[in-house]
């Protein structure tokens, strides 16, 4: 080898040695509801600054544990925290993206979108008094459609979740039952079923399970080409899972006058709204150990509410509103700080 081919061979070592020494990978766990955004944003994260993002979809309940362990450098929860528990924690959070969560179901001879159910009867289902698929209050809400004479397999979340936080949210909202037999919760005492890990395991499950019903985040749901139910509203008005009926749900959110941006968006009124609609939040210290970290994810997220809609609508999420994203700047460059007081990200 000549020398100056040696030298041009070493001079490439080194700068990719440099390149290497300052490439970061941004850690974070939790909520799978939001998975499939942030795996499409991190791939072009990567590609354009070198920085990468390993996020483990383990479900919100992890998320909020790892984080306040400090073992991940932010948390990921569909089921926000309470002002309250985000101060004893040392926490601070912010809604990042919305996205609905729909009944999928696995019916042969009915199409994606033929059935309807309402928020009633779909307690019912999980509650196990409606057993069967041709049970008089289904076939009363859908009369053009043969239901056959099988039984209905329930599949739901067997972790800690915030996806199942926003469902029986929402069966606790439109059934007096279901709040008082079994509430609202990211983990609860299902009544029956078959349970599966993450939004994954239960679009696996009632994929491969005959006369399965569950709930998924509405991407897997596409993603996967599986059937699912259109919903009666809170204003009696049948919609079906899609980006309008979504923003129409998230349109009703007050961030400005929510503490700790905590939000619940199910069973919006609006004729046009889709009743499970849900946020999902992003958790960090306020005042982290691994300060360069922090910094990092703060600017992959500033990088994503500037960059990452059209992604986000593609896999049919909903931006933050732009007015959002500037108070949740604010909140970053207010309240996360380094131990000596300094801003760590002033979203900038």
């Amino acid at each position: 080898m000549s020398k100056i081919l040696a030298r041009t061979v070493l001079a490439a070592a080194l700068v990719g040695a440099a390149v290497s020494a300052f490439a970061l990978d941004i850690s974070g766990a939790g909520a799978t509801f939001p998975y499939p955004v942030y795996s499409k944003w991190a791939d072009t994260y990567k590609k354009e600054t070198g920085n990468g993002l390993n996020y483990q979809s383990i479900g919100s309940g992890g998320g909020i544990k790892q984080i306040i362990a400090n073992t991940v450098t932010f948390g990921a929860t569909d089921a926000p925290l309470k002002p309250e528990d985000l101060e004893k924690n040392g926490l601070v959070q912010w809604p990042q993206v919305m996205g609905g969560i729909v009944p999928v179901i696995n019916l042969d001879g009915v199409a994606a979108g033929d059935l309807v159910i309402d928020g009633p009867s779909l307690a019912k289902i999980f509650l196990g008094d409606i057993k069967t698929w041709n049970d008089p209050v289904l076939v009363k809400l859908n009369p053009s459609v043969k239901l056959p004479d099988s039984p209905i397999a329930v599949v739901h979340r067997s972790d800690g979740s915030g996806t199942s936080f926003n469902f029986t949210d929402y069966l606790s909202k439109v059934s007096a039952d279901w709040k008082s037999k079994v509430g609202s919760a990211s983990a609860v005492e299902w009544p029956l079923g078959l349970g599966a890990k993450g939004n994954e395991g239960v679009a696996n499950t009632v994929a491969n399970t005959k006369g399965a019903i569950g709930y998924v985040e509405y991407a897997y749901a596409k993603q996967n080409k599986m059937n699912f139910a259109k919903m009666v509203n809170h204003d009696g008005k049948t919609v079906a899972p899609e980006t309008k009926s979504f923003q129409a749900a998230a349109a009703n959110a007050d961030w400005a006058h929510a503490p700790g941006y905590y939000q619940i968006l199910t069973d919006q009124k609006g004729a046009a709204s889709w009743p499970i609609t849900a946020a999902t939040f992003i958790l960090v210290h306020k005042q982290p150990k691994d300060v360069a970290a922090t910094s990092e994810a703060l600017k992959f997220f500033s990088w994503a509410f500037k960059n990452g809609a059209k992604d986000a609508e593609a896999l049919d999420y909903i931006p933050m509103p732009d007015n959002v994203v500037g108070m949740i700047k604010k909140t970053w460059a207010q309240e996360i700080t380094s131990a000596d007081g300094k801003v760590v990200f002033d979203g900038k």
